[in-house]
């Protein structure tokens, strides 16, 4: 089967090579010229894989008209800034109607979660139920073929198993889930915890800081979540607890560096002032801090990450404020 994959970065090509390891027929969409001579020249994507060598049957392309014929799955790679540009151009080009698999995590600006920003867009004609591939997953181990395991999240059920069936083998196994609201929230805010993660490690206040942080994040993510409808089961499974372990604890994670960087400096502005890579945890912070003040809910370590982002507070400042918080039952 031939599926189309919007998108030329890490993510992409580590899933385009699951699927041309499975059989099928992966081809990227890209904008960067070079990128696509390199898949298509050299089976390497050097921008972000260095000389490791991918399958020989993915294929790249400038012309998203070409990506897209044939294609009856489209798999949805772009930060999540550019996902309703990328829609509103994908849109002009759809003959016939798809199955759309979403691997963006994240909020749009007006704080929307990435399905309704899809649904918003694609024409409910034109598209089959949404499936979003969500859990913990690094590109940089699927691309080594490492053991992982993630979730085809979807209001329907069947269309998970499809994508599934699709995306499993031998060392990528897919588990199906329908709680579309949960896993989204979850997803996202646990990249607001993964930069607290990553500031205290910068600080360096070891395992046992970590060790509250992560706790009392799964804590922040299920209460958040099912106040806005979340199943609380989803918080305890590859979505919830599983996202959140191996983004608070790897070096791979985006989120973890931009906060390892911000704990060192002890404050974010000069990060800020120099990052050029997606770091999807900035924005989260700052949407799920405004969610739950509109709802009167209680996300301390949210909130302490946006004042550090967007306050300028120093973290130290933020770490000593959160310590001396009224002691309470857990």
């Amino acid at each position: 089967m031939k599926i189309a994959l919007i998108g030329t970065g890490a993510w992409a090509t580590a899933l385009a090579q699951v699927l041309a390891d499975n059989g099928h027929r992966p081809f990227l969409y890209g904008i960067v010229k070079d990128q696509i001579d390199d898949i298509n020249q050299n089976h390497v994507n050097t921008a972000y894989f260095k000389d490791k060598k991918i399958h020989e049957g993915i294929k790249a392309t400038l012309d998203l008209k070409k990506a897209l014929k044939g294609a009856h799955v489209i798999v949805l790679a772009v930060p999540t800034p550019a996902m309703e540009t990328v829609l509103k151009n994908l849109v002009l080009h759809l003959t016939r109607k798809v199955t759309i698999v979403n691997v963006a995590k994240g909020f749009s600006d007006d704080n929307r979660r990435m399905s309704e920003v899809i649904k918003g867009i694609i024409p409910k004609e034109m598209m089959f139920p949404l499936v979003s591939l969500i859990g913990p997953s690094h590109a940089e181990e699927v691309i080594e073929r490492h053991l992982t395991s993630v979730t085809a999240t979807s209001l329907s059920r069947a269309r998970g198993h499809r994508i599934a069936r699709l995306f499993s083998n031998n060392y990528f196994r897919m588990y199906i889930q329908t709680d579309e609201v949960g896993a989204e929230l979850g997803v996202a805010m646990k990249n607001v915890i993964a930069i607290a993660s990553g500031i205290i490690e910068g600080l360096g206040l070891g395992d046992n800081a970590r060790a509250a942080l992560v706790t009392r994040g799964l804590a922040e993510m299920s209460s958040f979540g099912t106040h806005f409808g979340g199943r609380l089961k989803t918080y305890l499974g590859l979505t919830g607890l599983g996202d959140l372990a191996v983004t608070c604890y790897s070096f791979h994670s985006r989120n973890f560096k931009a906060g390892l960087e911000i704990g060192k400096a002890d404050g974010a502005k000069a990060f800020l002032a120099t990052n050029k890579t997606t770091v999807e945890g900035l924005r989260a912070a700052k949407t799920i801090h405004e969610l739950a003040q509109a709802s009167h809910l209680s996300v301390p370590i949210v909130d302490a990450v946006y004042r550090v982002i967007y306050e300028d507070v120093h973290p130290s400042e933020m770490v000593a404020e959160m310590m001396s918080r009224p002691l309470k039952e857990e």
